[in-house]
């Protein structure tokens, strides 16, 4: 009998979800955490990761970075000028990642001495929500200029996040940004989630953001996303009490 296509997708998504399972399990016994940064072309997350990196290096954070791209290594240049390690990992025309690729690179790669990985994932917030690369913390990143409603066309990407980071904030004004729009469309889809507001052109919230992955990496309280990744990957469903309003706006948008 035929497989249908929804039965491929979720076998091709529960293979991923237990490499990235065993992945993130290997890594935290050798000391590193795995951050995935996801956003939408042009968020400006390439300059925020930069920021980021040249401020661990500054303060003697072993920290490295992976950055994802259908083609070209532009962005691996820009990250290297931070002094932190960088590879540039080419997808080959897929719009994710996936833990297989990842665990690729990692093994023969990674510095040992690395405590702290940043994955630039591809520019887009449709098939990189669905695949778990063995992280131990999702951040959503999202310009103004993509407007306030963003969270609520991309349901899955903002659910799945343990933090979302709004930059660009110099713009806000021009781009007539709803903020207190934004801040409710977050919370209908990720109830608790915290929104750190970012300028990466002039640092702004740089700082922030590193204290809060640093302090995840410490093993510090880490919020609980309805679309929460677990051991063995995503649940795909909305977990708690508080998700309830977020249930049944994910309902209608799961990645397949």
């Amino acid at each position: 009998m035929c497989e249908s296509m929804d039965e491929v997708s979720q076998a091709v998504l529960a293979k991923n979800d237990g490499l990235a399972a065993s992945l993130r399990e290997e890594l935290a016994e050798r000391g590193v955490m795995v951050v995935n940064l996801l956003s939408s072309p042009g968020s400006g997350k390439t300059e925020l990761l930069a920021r980021l990196l040249a401020r661990a290096v500054e303060r003697r954070v072993p920290v490295a970075a992976l950055t994802a791209d259908l083609a070209t290594e532009n962005d691996a240049q820009r990250l290297a000028r931070s002094g932190a390690p960088v590879k540039q990992l080419l997808t080959d025309g897929l719009c994710h990642l996936e833990a297989r690729r990842l665990r690729t690179h990692v093994e023969s790669w990674l510095p040992d001495s690395t405590a702290l990985l940043f994955v630039e994932n591809v520019g887009n917030l449709v098939c990189p929500a669905a695949y778990d690369l063995g992280e131990s913390l999702r951040i959503v990143c999202m310009a103004v200029t993509e407007g306030e409603d963003k969270p609520l066309k991309y349901p899955t990407a903002f659910g799945s996040a343990h933090l979302v980071v709004l930059t660009k904030t110099d713009l806000a004004e021009p781009a007539a940004f709803d903020a207190a729009a934004f801040d409710a469309h977050v919370q209908q889809v990720n109830p608790g989630v915290e929104v750190v507001r970012s300028c990466a052109r002039d640092g702004d919230g740089v700082d922030t953001l590193l204290e809060r992955v640093l302090a995840a990496r410490d093993g510090g309280p880490a919020h609980r996303p309805p679309l929460a990744p677990h051991p063995h990957g995503h649940s795909h469903e909305p977990a708690g009490e508080d998700a309830e309003g977020a249930a049944g706006l994910l309902a209608g948008h799961r990645v397949p």
